[in-house]
């Protein structure tokens, strides 16, 4: 590598694939693991705690025409430590129901609109699903979801100024790129012989 260009272009990516790399290290060994627990969700069976409760709410915020969805929101998470974020709310003639999600989190209350009685029923899941919840965006929010987004450029960017460093070491190269065929094609392999 005699040309002064390629010296700084090598040296470049280098610098762009180790601070890269360190700066998703995090994020990137979350996805990994719980790309392995999602692919064995057997390993978690069983770890889920449903919990029933029963409660009233005041009967001018459901009996009338105008339902007060943020009084009866507001009375469900204060009176039973409701976590999620609001996810629906519906109304017909004889009740509403209320549903809440987070990950790995999910409450539904069903109220009476002729006595202002409700049925709750909570469901918390385990830290393990928690994870496997962030791992796919399920009921995470917008915020969570760019960084899923920001995480996939990361990844993109050290992938590529891994190629580019490959390319720049001649001693190197050729053995590089035989294992990034060989791992593309290993990949192919499976999906085209062994995926149904």
């Amino acid at each position: 590598m005699n040309r002064p260009w390629m010296r700084r272009l090598s040296s470049l990516s280098r610098w762009l694939h180790i601070y890269l790399s360190m700066a998703s290290f995090g994020i990137l060994l979350f996805f990994a693991v719980t790309g392995l627990t999602l692919n064995h969700t057997e390993w978690m069976a069983g770890q889920q705690r449903t919990v029933q409760a029963k409660g009233t709410v005041k009967l001018d915020w459901v009996k009338t025409d105008h339902i007060s969805k943020l009084e009866v929101v507001e009375h469900l998470r204060n009176a039973h430590q409701i976590r999620g974020a609001l996810s629906d709310f519906r109304v017909d003639e004889t009740q509403c129901g209320v549903s809440f999600k987070g990950p790995g989190y999910s409450a539904d209350a069903f109220i009476d609109r002729e006595s202002g009685r409700y049925d709750l029923t909570e469901t918390r899941s385990s830290f393990v699903a928690v994870m496997n919840d962030l791992h796919k965006g399920r009921d995470s929010g917008k915020k969570w979801a760019w960084l899923i987004d920001a995480s996939a450029v990361l990844m993109v960017l050290v992938s590529l100024t891994g190629i580019l460093m490959i390319l720049l070491l001649r001693k190197y190269r050729a053995t590089g790129l035989t294992a990034a065929l060989c791992g593309a094609a290993a990949s192919i392999a499976v999906y085209a012989y062994f995926v149904p």
